[in-house]
């Protein structure tokens, strides 16, 4: 039987490390930043995770007084700029923010060089935005139904456009294709002008496109908006109905943009990361900037992100599933 002297003083010791520790990680967490915070975006200025993290960059960088550095790496649909946050230093000085193409990357490629859930920790979601089911004007058809009539009455003749293969725009129409349970076909275009201009001109015949990219091409009438895949209508598109409404209870498709830290930041980091980025997002300010934009603000806590995560990733692999879609 050991000495209750020296079980005494390992505990005493195992409780002074415990103390040390929590004193160390509460230093790191008081001088975080201690350098300028890069901001890493796996796509090009311009689009919705770029816009949304140059809204809140200066804010951020005023609440932690210093600098945050947008830095674009556009590649593989975004893996290449997601691989340099997961082999970053874990300490808070270098983050992803992401759009709904980080639960996508895992399906759609064959090997990737992270692991989507393991090699990260969410911070918060920052948006969601919703897509508008849109057909070529040129069609004449006003909603849901009318779209769904004319492909049962033509099987396999009518196709909708996205921005590639396995991008959201093309899991959006493969979810339309599977609820409105109608044969059309894909077609892939290297981006969302693309895919948008040729359902305007009528090469196409519908396509769900990004709600903020939108926006101007439904009002304008280049594109007829036939519902909104969202819970409820849109601030910028009052008058559209839901598909929801239009006959397909729960429908709901969202793009959506979050921020990550590499998984082994301090949890601490993560915590005072999340508190001032959604402090930002509920400035009214930023978030009547969204919703020009067509987004909504839409902060998380860290545990709450991260469960969405893994819930995405096994809705979109099941819809790949049953559309065909392989991993190359």
């Amino acid at each position: 039987m050991g000495s209750p002297f020296k079980t005494a003083g390992l505990a005493a010791f195992a409780f002074g490390l415990a103390v040390t520790a929590h004193a160390q990680t509460a230093r790191e967490t008081d001088s975080y930043p201690a350098r300028p915070v890069r901001v890493v975006i796996g796509f090009t200025p311009g689009g919705q995770p770029d816009i949304v993290a140059r809204l809140i960059a200066p804010k951020l960088g005023v609440a932690f007084g210093q600098q945050i550095v947008i830095d674009n790496r556009p590649g593989a649909g975004g893996v290449l700029g997601t691989r340099i946050v997961a082999e970053a230093q874990p300490d808070g000085h270098t983050l992803l923010t992401a759009s709904s193409s980080h639960t996508i990357a895992p399906v759609v490629h064959a090997k990737l060089p992270y692991d989507t859930i393991r090699d990260f920790s969410g911070i918060t979601m920052t948006y969601t935005a919703t897509y508008v089911l849109a057909a070529a004007p040129a069609l004449g058809l006003k909603t849901v139904q009318d779209l769904v009539t004319m492909a049962k009455a033509k099987p396999g003749q009518l196709n909708f456009s996205s921005a590639g293969t396995g991008s959201g725009m093309h899991f959006a129409g493969e979810m339309i294709k599977q609820v409105l349970q109608i044969d059309v076909v894909h077609v892939p275009y290297k981006g969302v002008p693309e895919a948008m201009n040729d359902t305007i001109g009528g090469r196409v015949q519908f396509t769900m496109a990004p709600l903020g990219a939108s926006i101007g091409l439904v009002r304008d009438g280049r594109l007829r908006g036939l519902a909104v895949a969202s819970i409820k209508r849109t601030g910028v598109h009052p008058e559209i109905p839901t598909i929801a409404e239009s006959g397909y209870p729960g429908f709901r498709w969202d793009s959506w943009g979050a921020m990550f830290t590499p998984a082994k930041t301090p949890r601490a980091i993560t915590n005072k990361l999340n508190r001032e980025i959604v402090r930002v997002l509920n400035d009214p300010e930023i978030q009547q900037r969204f919703a020009t934009l067509g987004m909504e603000a839409a902060p998380t806590t860290p545990e709450q992100l991260d469960k969405f995560v893994v819930e995405q990733l096994a809705m979109i692999s099941q819809l790949a599933k049953k559309a065909g879609v392989q991993a190359r």
